[in-house]
């Protein structure tokens, strides 16, 4: 018996939005892998008055429904500053969620024809929204759920992607690390040179200053990751917006800030993974989710850690003190999990697949490659 055919709507309304949020919890109410998010936080994601992303980005939502009910989602964007520093003519797609085949179909379809009428040329996907939220589709990492500010997708999307005729533009990993290891001997000397080197002051964060640090810490990260694919810097308003979402899980002495003769050159943050916090909150902060949180908050007991974000400014890139600033943030931070809050596991990435500098400092001892994420591209 012929199904139903699939009908394609946009996202106009409130009850549109929430319906295109809560498709997911559809989607994976089988999946104990699966970690639902805040609501909250995807309402911010996609509302143009909260996400300064829409400052220079344009975006469309749609609902794919069969009998009524509703089988799909996706989004489209063009971003301004990827046409300047990714390139012109480039597209992206993603909040992708399907039920089937057909609907997954229907739902690139219909964003590649919205891309095309924005004048672009080639599509790459799955980016929701920018590359600074949830990039790249989950290919390998299925049994396990993700981190903290990761995603997690079904089995079946890949197919469904490259059915669609995208082939694959980048892979991106993360590595799950047992952090109780000690350091190779050749790493651990390089380390204790740079401990006894007065030129070098590795320091935590400061949360009563934390403006100053935060925007520190995203101008090295715009700084060291400028040459890096797919990179779109992030503008002063979005290092703000960073800055005040990021604040309330910061933990002082897990993100630290590595100065050379007085000048902040390096960084690495590190952050208890907040999905072991929100997993039985449903993904609502009401009417006691808050109290929970909070609480939770206010003390690190997360059994993983994850290292989202690191970066060496490019001028202290090459040569030995590039390593030298990447172990030694590395290794005052392990001390801290292991010692001070009994962490004996980490996650780091994700790292871009030829990305050889962060790629060879990932191979650390008793690292491994846990999640592969597949970014997918196509001409239009």
């Amino acid at each position: 018996m012929a199904s139903s055919p699939i009908t394609i709507r946009p996202v106009r309304t409130g009850s549109d939005r929430k319906t295109f949020v809560d498709f997911a919890w559809e989607v994976y109410r089988d999946d104990p892998c699966w970690v639902p998010p805040l609501k909250d936080e995807v309402h911010g994601l996609l509302n143009p008055r909260k996400n300064p992303w829409f400052g220079h980005g344009r975006a469309e939502l749609w609902l794919a429904e069969r009998d009524g009910k509703t089988v799909g989602r996706i989004s489209a964007q063009v971003d301004d500053l990827v046409q300047v520093h990714m390139e012109p003519g480039t597209g992206q797609w993603g909040m992708f969620e399907a039920l089937d085949g057909e609907a997954a179909a229907v739902l690139i379809a219909t964003a590649e024809e919205w891309l095309r009428g924005q004048g672009m040329t080639k599509a790459i996907g799955p980016i929701s929204i920018s590359i600074w939220d949830e990039p790249g589709l989950l290919i390998q990492g299925f049994d396990e759920p993700p981190l903290v500010m990761m995603g997690h997708h079904r089995p079946e999307y890949r197919a469904w992607v490259e059915a669609a005729g995208y082939g694959k533009a980048k892979d991106l990993y993360t590595f799950e690390l047992d952090i109780r290891i000690d350091m190779l001997p050749v790493i651990d000397r390089l380390i204790r040179a740079g401990e006894a080197n007065p030129r070098i002051r590795i320091r935590n964060v400061d949360k009563s200053n934390f403006a100053r640090d935060s925007a520190i810490i995203l101008d090295i990260l715009n700084d060291a990751w400028s040459d890096n694919w797919g990179f779109v810097p992030l503008t002063d308003a979005e290092i703000a917006y960073a800055g005040k979402k990021l604040k309330p899980i910061i933990v002082e002495d897990l993100v630290k800030i590595a100065e050379v003769d007085g000048e902040p050159v390096a960084f690495m943050m590190t952050i208890p993974d907040l999905n072991e916090m929100i997993r039985d909150l449903n993904g609502s902060l009401f009417p006691f989710g808050w109290a929970k949180l909070l609480w939770r908050l206010r003390k690190v007991t997360t059994r993983r850690v994850r290292v989202p974000l690191m970066g060496v400014r490019k001028s202290h890139q090459h040569g030995r003190m590039a390593s030298q600033l990447a172990f030694m943030l590395i290794e005052f931070t392990r001390r801290v999990c292991v010692d001070k809050y009994g962490i004996n596991f980490g996650e780091f990435g994700w790292v871009l697949e030829d990305n050889q500098g962060m790629m060879s400092i990932a191979q650390l001892p008793g690292a491994g490659i846990n999640h592969t994420y597949r970014i997918y591209d196509k001409a239009l």
